[in-house]
């Protein structure tokens, strides 16, 4: 199908239209984003100069979620911010339909890098025995390509689907970004099948991931019985963390994506807290909670200190 789109460009209404609200905002959110870049390229950096830490395959994936966060983060946030400058937030086609398969691309490889860090708990708690030899570096390698194969395909399908919409006007999106079901609003014919494609292609492969996922930690959980107290209380509060950062990220994608029709508003605010506020807790979730990340931290910042004293 030829697309037939007399579109070049979009207009986002953006979180607010008051212009000293969009003062504040804009003050908020610039330190969000600077607090989750700075937060997520401390953890890759520190677990890149700690080879004990590298080594584990944990902290490797750890490493992958830290980037995709920070990149999630900037799909989203910098335009959001720029945008608060301006009465008229207008983005291109192209600009749109790029910010579209990025921020699904993202998304779908994180889905898969939690899934793999779910299943690395599963073994290694379970199957210590043979941890090493199961999560070898070439597994951990196979299981990253897989997720960055399986990000590019669920993208590519949004995206190409997309592109065979007519765009004929109007072009005001009731939102601060680009995402499917505003522009399905805009498109000028009737996109009901695409609406179903939609919530087969995102919100089912969500809900059955997060369900295995949840499932898999149960299954971790009540293998803990055998393990000693001090065994238990290690491998708690590893899976705790990976469990508040499964939470964080596939709620929000379940209840957008599960309800196409619930408002903009309510999509609005919970994409905020997916896109912008997720990403920045993740670091946090692992830092406060981790004793090892702890630990590596202090010792990377006391050779940054003795570095710095040198010169």
């Amino acid at each position: 199908m030829q697309n037939q789109s007399l579109v070049n460009e979009f207009i986002l209404l953006g979180l607010s239209q008051n212009t000293k609200v969009e003062k504040i905002l804009f003050l908020l959110f610039l330190l969000i984003y600077l607090a989750t870049i700075g937060g997520n390229m401390i953890i890759v950096a520190t677990i890149i100069y700690s080879p004990a830490l590298l080594g584990s395959p944990m902290y490797f994936f750890l490493v992958f979620l830290s980037l995709l966060d920070a990149c999630t983060s900037t799909v989203v946030t910098p335009k959001m911010i720029v945008g608060f400058f301006y009465e008229r937030k207008i983005i291109s086609f192209e600009g749109c339909m790029t910010q579209l398969f990025a921020i699904h691309f993202f998304t779908a490889v994180e889905v898969i890098v939690l899934s793999a860090m779910a299943y690395d708990r599963y073994v290694a708690i379970c199957k210590p025995l043979h941890y090493l030899s199961i999560m070898s570096k070439r597994v951990c390698g196979v299981l990253v390509g897989i997720a960055w194969a399986g990000g590019f395909l669920h993208s590519i399908i949004q995206i190409v689907f997309t592109l065979q919409l007519p765009f004929c006007g109007p072009n005001v999106i009731d939102h601060y970004m680009c995402d499917l079901f505003p522009l399905l609003k805009l498109a000028c014919t009737d996109t009901q099948i695409f609406v179903i494609l939609v919530f087969a292609n995102s919100s089912s492969i969500c809900i059955i991931i997060f369900s295995l996922l949840l499932v898999s930690y149960g299954v971790i959980l009540f293998s803990l019985r055998a393990h000693s107290s001090e065994g238990r209380y290690k491998a708690l509060s590893t899976c705790g963390s990976h469990i508040t950062v499964v939470v964080l990220f596939f709620v929000p994608c379940i209840l957008i994506y599960a309800r196409p029709s619930s408002p903009f508003s309510f999509e609005k605010n919970t994409l905020i807290f997916a896109n912008v506020l997720t990403p920045l807790l993740n670091p946090m979730v692992y830092t406060f909670r981790n004793k090892e990340m702890k630990s590596a931290i202090r010792k990377m910042w006391k050779r940054l200190v003795v570095v710095s004293d040198k010169y």
